[in-house]
């Protein structure tokens, strides 16, 4: 089966497709600017070379349509028919409570997530976009929606409530969700296989750390506490988010800067992180540069972020009375050589020793930065969603149709 893995912003739309014979990668690429006529499609199929086209792109529909166009193209596609794209699989970062896991789109499953609509304004309208573009365009090829939340609703009520009037759960089921999901359910089930040992034996710490950040604490193969929380602002110190600060905070700069509500919601999820903090950039290789070069915003921003990161792993090892694995992953996780290390030198009451040499080493395979005398395994794990979704969607499919 050939899958069609979509991730839709609201500007922008990333694509995979997969061969689920052998879960290969065929073509993947970028449509950006979308709703400008100077969009940018950037298309990339396996053995061949990059393609880039320029050109007016107004809504998901159009975009979804040039992609398809470039997948089936002589010289650039890897398709002779848009007939061969048997399944489409569709990234939704909020579930709510209803879904635990992927599930097959169907009228009420749409309906529902746009009711969640209120929980993840900038994230779920651009996911219904990319399934009714998926839908105009290939009529009758079965969609699945794979959740960011759907991973933590392992975590018990004493975990995921809020100490707030219950009442508010109740109505509008205030509580803590999660995101990341699918990146901590991959890295953490690759982190077992690459050691060798049954997940279920195991409590591991997953670090997804890139723009948007976030840590899960997974026992036993689930998640039994993560950072984020409603929405992804809570938790960790990230790009240009807040995590973590008294609620208070928020109605005191509203009075003081007589902001309204969207204007502080923006300030917190959009100005704020370590491009507040460094009045430099929201990018981490920027900040590293910065500290290097001697600027004392730089540094406190990234002395910021190491130690609110490192405080995180310390309660998820509390929380689960010890940990055996750490995993790091996402653009930071994966590729801040100092970042590692600094966490990593903090953690030592862990029984945490990394070995410098392997720490510096880059690849895109699972290894172990850890020295044969740590008491907890360290790892750097490349995160992989799209496969999650790739196979979610050819499961249901197949399932759904040994069902008719």
């Amino acid at each position: 089966m050939k899958v069609l893995v979509i991730n839709a912003g609201s500007s922008s739309l990333k694509y995979q497709l997969y061969n689920m014979e052998d879960e290969s990668v065929l073509a993947k690429g970028l449509v950006e600017r979308i709703g400008m006529d100077s969009s940018i499609l950037t298309h990339k199929p396996t053995n061949k070379e990059e393609v880039t086209e320029v050109s007016e792109i107004l809504e998901h529909t159009t975009a979804i349509r040039k992609v398809l166009d470039k997948l089936t193209d002589k010289e650039h596609g890897v398709l002779n028919s848009v007939d061969e794209i048997q399944a489409i699989g569709h990234r939704v970062v909020h579930g709510g409570e209803t879904f635990k896991g992927s599930a097959l789109v169907t009228g009420e499953v749409k309906a529902e997530i746009r009711r969640l609509f209120d929980l993840a304004p900038l994230h779920n309208p651009p996911a219904i976009m990319g399934i009714n573009a998926a839908e105009k365009n290939m009529p009758g090829v079965p969609q699945v929606v794979a959740f960011d939340t759907a991973f933590h609703q392992t975590m018990e009520e004493k975990v995921f409530l809020y100490p707030i009037p219950r009442v508010l759960y109740k109505k509008h089921h205030v509580r803590r969700y999660g995101a990341h999901g699918t990146s901590h359910q991959y890295v953490s089930k690759a982190a077992a296989a690459y050691l060798e040992r049954p997940i279920e034996d195991l409590k591991i710490i997953t670090c997804h750390i890139g723009n948007g950040a976030s840590l899960t604490a997974v026992e036993g193969g689930v998640s039994v506490d993560t950072s984020m929380g409603l929405t992804p602002l809570e938790g960790l110190m990230m790009g240009t988010r807040s995590g973590d600060l008294d609620p208070a905070v928020v109605t005191f700069v509203m009075n003081k800067e007589e902001l309204s509500i969207s204007e502080v919601n923006s300030m917190l999820n959009k100005h704020s992180g370590l491009l507040a903090i460094s009045g430099v950039s929201s990018d981490m290789r920027d900040i590293t540069d910065g500290m290097e070069a001697g600027e004392a915003n730089s540094t406190l921003a990234f002395e910021m972020y190491e130690y609110r990161l490192r405080k995180y792993i310390g309660a998820y090892a509390a929380a689960m009375n010890g940990v055996d694995v750490i995993v790091f992953t996402a653009g930071v996780g994966e590729n801040s050589v100092v970042v590692r290390e600094k966490v990593c030198q903090n953690l030592s009451y862990l029984g945490v020793e990394i070995d410098p040499e392997l720490n510096k080493i880059r690849s895109g395979e699972p290894r172990r930065i850890s020295s044969a005398n740590s008491k907890v395994e360290v790892l750097v794990v490349p995160t992989n969603e799209e496969l999650v979704i790739a196979r979610d969607t050819n499961r249901i499919v197949q399932e759904a149709k040994q069902a008719q």
